[in-house]
């Protein structure tokens, strides 16, 4: 019921008709942006539920729980070996490493690598939320058809204030026009050597409300693509396949 309202809404916002005294009925387009867009997106997959809400998955046999509350958030990655049992929590109050409920002191040099590790995760996660964050700028290129749907394919860039370490890098999301779905999406990075992913969607599913994605993960043979051409590459058959991003054991506990 709540992605059939979400869709009549928009509907309503792509045609809107008025009244004219003569009692004919003028249709009139409304041009969407990136924003009305993506807005639209973040309320089919969840809205207001990803920033009151404790979400937990198990991801290549980690644990991860992502916390939400009242505009604070604690994001944190757990697993167990032969050596003991580790957690790594990054919140406002910056990361905390513990190793069988003891605090680990972490080296100045390795704070970024693993706040971004657990970040990272997490951000995929819970995507499309991230896109209305501070620092996201948003622009509508157009629209791409792919696999004979069409889509509105918008690009994200980050500014350096907020944007964290990985500020310069450059995302493509592909939303579906007609169900507003994120069904795709690529981004060209530059943490180690740099590179090129395409993400391809699938096995979607709602838990207490927010919409859950698995991806098959892609790199471009051509390694001097565009990411913004990712789209069409992929239509064509010309990326590789690299690996599965799939969550595992999804809980979601709604918070007041």
């Amino acid at each position: 019921m709540k992605r059939f309202l979400v869709v009549l809404i928009l509907s309503f916002v792509v045609l809107s008709c008025k009244q004219e005294d003569s009692g004919k009925i003028e249709k009139e387009t409304v041009e969407l942006t990136a924003q009305t867009i993506v807005d639209s997106t973040i309320q089919l997959h969840g809205g207001d539920l990803y920033a009151n809400s404790v979400k937990k998955f198990d991801f290549r046999g980690k644990t991860y729980i992502g916390s939400h509350e009242k505009g604070s958030y604690t994001l944190e990655r757990m697993y167990s070996d032969s050596t003991g049992s580790y957690s790594a929590i990054v919140s406002s109050l910056g990361l905390h490493r513990f190793k069988d409920e003891a605090l680990i002191k972490t080296p100045d040099s390795m704070v970024n690598r693993y706040s971004n590790s657990v970040n990272s995760v997490h951000y995929f996660a819970y995507l499309p939320y991230a896109l209305n964050d501070k620092a996201v700028n948003k622009k509508l290129l157009g629209k791409e058809s792919i696999k004979g749907k069409d889509y509105h394919k918008i690009e994200v860039t980050f500014e350096q204030d907020g944007g964290g370490d990985d500020f310069e890098d450059t995302y493509v999301y592909w939303i579906n026009t007609e169900t507003f779905t994120m069904d795709y999406l690529a981004y060209l990075y530059h943490t180690g050597k740099g590179g090129i992913r395409f993400r391809e969607a699938y096995n979607p599913r709602t838990v207490n409300g927010i919409r859950f994605l698995d991806y098959n993960n892609y790199k471009p043979k051509d390694i001097s693509v565009r990411v913004h051409n990712t789209g069409k590459l992929f239509g064509k058959g010309e990326l590789e396949l690299l690996s599965k991003i799939e969550l595992e054991n999804i809980s979601v506990e709604l918070l007041d």
